[in-house]
């Protein structure tokens, strides 16, 4: 395809910047970024604490390690994270009964209640931003989204792409072995 050349430069080719998938999927991330954290703004860590209560309500935290692995929030980071929702009373460490070096992440009764309440705040925003779709289209472009984000997060995909994500959520465990000390532990 050629262009016409005005003054030197080449012609802009007619399109808009929402049919550009990056541009449109960051803008639709902005989006919701900023309605999700005007919902929960008032959790410590605003969206990432919102995001690990609510593994840890549904039971999906696992492991302190794992959790911060599939959000893409540093390990230290996390800590302190953990540590600013424990102090509210939301969440609770309990050591790994199969590995005692391993902490495992639970939401308090209190944790619940308080999820709950943002739960639906955040489920507002949601229907907010998904409003110009139909019903059906909503259901369609979630069940899609997921998919996307199980298969981008996938630990074994070919030619990298479960590092695609690292930043967004990061994959999971991997289950390699790595040398740890002087022994081997599993990662």
């Amino acid at each position: 395809m050629t262009t016409q050349r005005v003054n030197g430069a080449p012609e802009p080719v007619s399109a808009r910047l929402e049919d550009d998938f990056g541009i449109a999927i960051g803008m639709v991330f902005r989006a919701y970024a900023k309605a999700v954290e005007a919902a929960v703004g008032d959790i410590p860590s605003g969206p990432r604490g919102y995001f690990v209560l609510s593994a840890a309500v549904q039971g999906g935290a696992g492991s302190q390690r794992a959790l911060a692995e599939r959000l893409g929030v540093d390990r230290t980071v996390m800590t302190y994270l953990l540590d600013d929702l424990e102090r509210e009373g939301l969440v609770e460490r309990r050591p790994d009964p199969a590995d005692r070096r391993n902490r495992h992440l639970l939401a308090t009764e209190q944790g619940v209640e308080r999820w709950r309440r943002l739960h639906e705040r955040v489920s507002l925003a949601e229907r907010q931003l998904l409003e110009v779709l139909s019903e059906d289209a909503r259901e369609t472009f979630r069940a899609t989204l997921c998919k996307l984000a199980g298969h981008v997060n996938a630990p074994d995909q070919a030619g990298g792409a479960g590092d695609a994500g690292a930043g967004l959520g990061g994959p999971g465990e991997s289950g390699r072995v790595r040398r740890r000390g002087r022994g081997l532990s599993a990662t």
